[in-house]
Protein backbone atom coordinates (compact mmCIF):
# COMPACT_ATOMS: atom_id res chain seq x y z
CA UNK A 1 0.00 0.00 0.00
CA UNK A 2 1.56 3.41 -0.94
CA UNK A 3 1.26 6.70 -0.02
CA UNK A 4 -1.82 8.64 0.26
CA UNK A 5 -1.96 12.26 -1.69
CA UNK A 6 -1.02 14.07 1.02
CA UNK A 7 2.01 12.66 1.88
CA UNK A 8 3.50 12.80 -1.87
CA UNK A 9 2.88 16.25 -1.56
CA UNK A 10 4.47 17.20 1.29
CA UNK A 11 7.55 14.63 0.75
CA UNK A 12 7.43 16.42 -3.06
CA UNK A 13 7.27 19.93 -1.62
CA UNK A 14 9.92 19.62 0.92
CA UNK A 15 12.66 17.73 -1.97
CA UNK A 16 11.83 20.76 -4.33
CA UNK A 17 12.57 22.63 -0.66
CA UNK A 18 15.61 20.95 -0.32
CA UNK A 19 17.64 21.43 -3.78
CA UNK A 20 16.61 24.91 -3.80
CA UNK A 21 18.47 25.66 -0.44
CA UNK A 22 21.05 23.65 -1.81
CA UNK A 23 21.60 25.46 -5.09
CA UNK A 24 21.40 28.62 -2.91
CA UNK A 25 23.94 27.86 -0.50
CA UNK A 26 26.97 28.49 -2.23
CA UNK A 27 27.28 30.29 -5.50
CA UNK A 28 30.86 30.49 -7.81
CA UNK A 29 29.61 32.81 -10.97
CA UNK A 30 31.01 31.80 -14.03
CA UNK A 31 31.95 34.68 -15.50
CA UNK A 32 31.37 34.42 -19.49
CA UNK A 33 27.34 33.82 -19.24
CA UNK A 34 26.30 34.96 -15.81
CA UNK A 35 25.67 31.29 -14.36
CA UNK A 36 26.58 30.15 -11.34
CA UNK A 37 27.87 26.48 -9.88
CA UNK A 38 25.94 25.12 -6.51
CA UNK A 39 26.21 21.97 -4.77
CA UNK A 40 22.47 21.74 -6.18
CA UNK A 41 22.98 18.98 -8.14
CA UNK A 42 24.08 16.74 -5.40
CA UNK A 43 20.59 16.62 -3.63
CA UNK A 44 19.15 16.05 -7.48
CA UNK A 45 21.61 12.90 -7.37
CA UNK A 46 20.11 11.81 -4.23
CA UNK A 47 16.47 12.30 -4.97
CA UNK A 48 16.72 10.69 -8.57
CA UNK A 49 18.62 7.48 -6.77
CA UNK A 50 16.53 7.41 -3.37
CA UNK A 51 12.73 8.57 -4.43
CA UNK A 52 12.20 8.17 -8.36
CA UNK A 53 11.70 9.89 -11.63
CA UNK A 54 8.31 11.92 -10.48
CA UNK A 55 10.43 12.97 -7.37
CA UNK A 56 13.45 13.91 -9.51
CA UNK A 57 11.69 15.05 -12.41
CA UNK A 58 9.70 17.55 -10.17
CA UNK A 59 12.31 18.92 -7.65
CA UNK A 60 15.20 18.76 -10.05
CA UNK A 61 13.41 21.23 -12.43
CA UNK A 62 11.02 23.45 -9.79
CA UNK A 63 13.58 23.41 -7.07
CA UNK A 64 16.59 24.45 -8.93
CA UNK A 65 14.39 26.97 -11.11
CA UNK A 66 13.28 28.57 -7.99
CA UNK A 67 16.93 28.71 -6.73
CA UNK A 68 17.37 30.55 -10.29
CA UNK A 69 14.37 32.82 -9.11
CA UNK A 70 14.68 33.90 -5.36
CA UNK A 71 18.79 34.61 -6.46
CA UNK A 72 18.40 37.09 -8.98
CA UNK A 73 19.22 34.84 -12.47
CA UNK A 74 15.65 34.38 -13.21
CA UNK A 75 16.80 34.65 -17.06
CA UNK A 76 18.06 31.10 -16.19
CA UNK A 77 14.78 29.51 -14.86
CA UNK A 78 13.49 28.12 -17.67
CA UNK A 79 16.29 26.71 -19.16
CA UNK A 80 16.88 25.48 -15.73
CA UNK A 81 13.75 24.39 -15.01
CA UNK A 82 14.35 21.68 -18.01
CA UNK A 83 17.61 20.91 -18.30
CA UNK A 84 17.60 20.59 -14.47
CA UNK A 85 13.86 18.20 -14.33
CA UNK A 86 15.63 15.93 -17.05
CA UNK A 87 18.52 15.43 -15.37
CA UNK A 88 16.87 14.34 -12.50
CA UNK A 89 14.43 12.17 -14.71
CA UNK A 90 17.03 10.59 -16.61
CA UNK A 91 19.22 9.53 -13.70
CA UNK A 92 16.29 8.06 -12.02
CA UNK A 93 15.21 5.82 -15.00
CA UNK A 94 18.87 4.19 -14.90
CA UNK A 95 19.29 3.99 -11.26
CA UNK A 96 15.92 2.27 -11.44
CA UNK A 97 15.99 1.46 -7.83
CA UNK A 98 13.98 -1.29 -6.17
CA UNK A 99 12.89 -0.86 -2.55
CA UNK A 100 14.76 -3.81 -1.60
CA UNK A 101 18.27 -2.61 -3.16
CA UNK A 102 19.87 -1.10 -0.21
CA UNK A 103 23.32 -0.82 -1.36
CA UNK A 104 25.21 1.82 -3.91
CA UNK A 105 25.15 -0.13 -7.00
CA UNK A 106 27.65 0.43 -10.52
CA UNK A 107 24.59 1.37 -12.14
CA UNK A 108 23.53 4.25 -9.89
CA UNK A 109 26.95 6.22 -10.68
CA UNK A 110 26.69 5.46 -14.37
CA UNK A 111 23.29 7.09 -13.88
CA UNK A 112 24.94 10.45 -12.18
CA UNK A 113 27.73 10.34 -15.24
CA UNK A 114 24.54 10.53 -17.58
CA UNK A 115 22.74 12.68 -15.82
CA UNK A 116 25.91 14.99 -15.34
CA UNK A 117 27.01 14.93 -19.30
CA UNK A 118 23.32 15.90 -19.80
CA UNK A 119 23.27 18.99 -17.77
CA UNK A 120 26.64 20.04 -19.17
CA UNK A 121 25.04 19.36 -22.47
CA UNK A 122 21.77 21.55 -22.04
CA UNK A 123 23.70 24.20 -20.23
CA UNK A 124 26.57 24.34 -23.49
CA UNK A 125 23.41 24.94 -25.54
CA UNK A 126 21.22 27.10 -23.42
CA UNK A 127 24.40 29.31 -22.70
CA UNK A 128 25.05 29.61 -26.78
CA UNK A 129 21.50 30.65 -27.26
CA UNK A 130 21.54 33.25 -24.64
CA UNK A 131 24.73 34.46 -25.53
CA UNK A 132 23.92 34.01 -29.28
CA UNK A 133 27.80 32.25 -29.76
CA UNK A 134 28.79 28.42 -29.82
CA UNK A 135 32.14 29.75 -28.34
CA UNK A 136 31.72 31.79 -25.43
CA UNK A 137 29.83 28.79 -23.54
CA UNK A 138 33.06 26.45 -24.69
CA UNK A 139 35.00 28.50 -21.39
CA UNK A 140 31.56 27.39 -19.03
CA UNK A 141 31.91 23.38 -19.35
CA UNK A 142 35.00 22.77 -17.43
CA UNK A 143 32.74 24.92 -14.74
CA UNK A 144 29.32 22.58 -15.15
CA UNK A 145 32.02 19.54 -15.44
CA UNK A 146 32.73 20.76 -11.72
CA UNK A 147 29.60 21.43 -10.80
CA UNK A 148 28.61 17.97 -11.61
CA UNK A 149 31.57 16.02 -10.39
CA UNK A 150 31.49 18.32 -7.14
CA UNK A 151 28.05 16.87 -6.66
CA UNK A 152 28.44 13.53 -7.22
CA UNK A 153 31.37 13.87 -4.45
CA UNK A 154 28.58 14.90 -2.28
CA UNK A 155 25.92 12.85 -2.54
CA UNK A 156 27.33 9.30 -3.33
CA UNK A 157 27.94 9.51 0.50
CA UNK A 158 25.03 10.65 1.38
CA UNK A 159 23.18 8.33 -0.33
CA UNK A 160 25.23 5.56 0.60
CA UNK A 161 24.75 6.20 4.07
CA UNK A 162 20.55 7.07 3.81
CA UNK A 163 20.63 3.39 1.89
CA UNK A 164 21.79 2.19 5.23
CA UNK A 165 18.55 3.72 7.03
CA UNK A 166 14.46 3.05 6.44
CA UNK A 167 14.20 6.28 4.63
CA UNK A 168 13.40 4.96 1.64
CA UNK A 169 11.24 2.93 2.61
CA UNK A 170 9.62 5.62 5.29
CA UNK A 171 9.00 7.53 1.98
CA UNK A 172 7.16 4.86 -0.24
CA UNK A 173 5.04 4.44 2.40
CA UNK A 174 6.73 0.81 3.64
Amino acid sequence: MGMNSTKHLALGGLLIALVAVATMSIKVPMPATGGYIHPGDSIIYLVAILFGGKYALLAGGIGSALADMLSGYGQWAVPTLIIKGIEGYIIAKIASRKLTDIKLRVRDIIAVLVGALWMVGGYYLAEAIMVKSFIVPVANISWNLTQALGGAVIAIPLIFALLKTNIVELSKGK
